[in-house]
């Protein structure tokens, strides 16, 4: 990749016998929303140290900007932010004081100081709680002033590791709001997440599972990957009342591959030989006389729970 902000090449991260991440390649774009998804535990966090010099990488490589993370720590410094999980903030400190803190830590001083912080009470608008101390804040706002800390020295890459966990729905589209209007601006943006909703939004994704990235691409290509939807299947949305009733039917149902609720909704992998007057028969058998029965295409989520499974049953059988 020409344009590429982030690049990785076989990096890894043993700790002792453990290997935490295991020779992982990938490349980011310029002003690009990146993705990264996985379990808890399979290295997500890991990686993004590396990338910004916190951890040493056992062996690999990784360059930011085309700096490398190991030998030239001192330039990329500068060049990027880091937005942990616990978003580090001094609670006895008000969102101010936060805010003038982490600029003095980046060398900003006076007018170049007040000035930065004035830009991102601005576009976080944090000014009702500037002289609120953060412990005091709710999750939403604390997360809008870690994320102000971090961008204060005006990095051109921004690791979010997990920036919406624990928070509400309305305050997760504000986030990823000022996500966008970001990488319009040029910004190269590093989120890990575990929500799928989140994953449809970035330009590409990756999947780390048990240490290793199993996939990487555009959402839409990895959805029209064949193990996600084999030859010779098609997946329905059905919408009947009783659906947990429902579900347990049709596992009973000669053909279906797999299926799932969601909400008063099912989504079901079946082979195209399966007719919907066999849905609707075996439906009715267990008292379900209506169900609305139409076909769609696989999400991120089928993406991911489908080769996480194929990953977990080759190791297997390697073991």
């Amino acid at each position: 990749m020409s344009d590429a902000m982030i690049e990785c090449e076989g990096l890894t991260k043993r700790f002792g016998a453990f290997t935490a991440v295991d020779h992982v390649s990938f490349s980011v774009a310029k002003g690009s929303i990146f993705g990264f998804l996985g379990p808890n535990g399979s290295g997500k966090s890991t990686v993004i140290r590396m990338l910004c010099g916190i951890l040493e990488p056992s062996d690999g490589t990784a360059r930011i900007g085309g700096h490398d993370v190991v030998r030239e720590t001192e330039s990329i410094k500068d060049m990027i932010g880091y937005m942990s999980q616990k978003f580090s903030l001094y609670d006895e400190l008000t969102a101010n004081e936060n805010l003038i803190f982490a600029g003095k830590l980046y060398g900003l001083h006076g007018r170049q100081l007040n000035q930065r912080r004035d830009e991102l009470v601005a576009i976080t608008h944090l000014e009702p709680y500037l002289d609120r101390r953060a412990a005091l804040l709710s999750g939403g706002w604390r997360q809008r002033l870690a994320m102000a800390c971090s961008l204060m020295h005006k990095p051109t890459v921004l690791f979010l590791d997990e920036p919406t966990a624990g928070i509400d729905p309305v305050a997760r589209r504000e986030l990823w709001d000022l996500l966008f209007e970001f990488a319009g601006e040029g910004m190269t943006l590093f989120v890990t997440t575990h929500y799928m909703d989140e994953a449809e939004r970035c330009d590409h994704v990756g999947y780390i599972y048990m240490s290793r990235l199993i996939v990487c691409g555009e959402p839409d290509d990895l959805k029209q990957m064949p193990e996600v939807s084999p030859p010779g299947t098609r997946r329905l949305d059905v919408t009947c009342d009783h659906v947990t009733t429902a579900l347990r039917a049709m596992h009973e149902l000669h053909g279906v591959r797999s299926a799932t609720v969601f909400g008063q909704s099912m989504n079901l992998l079946v082979d195209e030989s399966v007719r919907r007057a066999e849905i609707d028969e075996k439906l009715h058998s267990v008292g379900i006389s209506h169900a609305e029965i139409h076909e769609i295409g696989p999400s991120l989520e089928d993406v991911f729970v489908t080769l996480s499974a194929k990953y977990a049953g080759e190791q297997q059988k390697a073991a």
